[in-house]
C-alpha cells in the first residue's frame, strides 16, 4: 500500500493550499481516510477525516470552516483544501488510510499511512 501526498508548500497568513493524497495498492472506496499534521515536539494530532464514501466528514475544531477534506473514489485520490491559512496551521501533514468505520479522528486507528509533507505560514 503506498499512499503519495502532495500540494505542500510556503504560502502567507491567509493564503491557501490543496493537498492530494493518491492511494494505491488497497481498494480505495472501501477505506475512510484521514489528514493529520505534527509540529515537531508535539504529538501527531487529527486535522480531518472522510468515511470511505466521503458521505461523512469530521473536523478538528482548530481547522473546521477552513479546511474541507473531500475524495475521488475513481481517482483514489483524497484532498485537503486548506483556506485561511494560519501560522499555527504550520506542520507536517500526512495522509492515512483505515478500513475501520468509526474513531477516525485517532491515530490508532490508521493503518496506513503517507509519508509527511510540509505546509509552512508565514505571518
Amino acid at each position: 500500500v503506498q499512499l503519495q501526498a502532495s500540494g505542500g508548500g510556503l504560502v502567507q497568513a491567509g493564503g491557501s493550499l490543496r493537498f492530494s493524497c493518491a492511494a494505491s495498492g488497497l481498494t480505495f472506496s472501501t477505506y475512510a481516510m484521514g489528514w493529520f499534521r505534527q509540529v515537531p515536539g508535539k504529538e501527531r494530532e487529527f486535522v480531518a477525516g472522510t468515511s470511505w464514501s466521503g458521505g461523512s466528514t469530521y473536523y478538528a475544531d482548530s481547522v473546521k470552516g477552513r479546511f474541507t477534506i473531500s475524495r475521488d473514489n475513481a481517482k483514489n485520490t483524497v484532498y485537503l483544501q486548506m483556506n485561511s491559512l494560519k501560522p499555527e496551521d504550520t506542520a507536517v501533514y500526512y495522509c492515512a488510510a483505515t478500513a475501520k468505520t468509526y474513531g477516525l479522528s485517532m491515530e490508532t486507528q490508521y493503518e496506513y499511512w503517507g509519508q509527511g509533507t510540509q505546509v509552512t505560514v508565514s505571518s
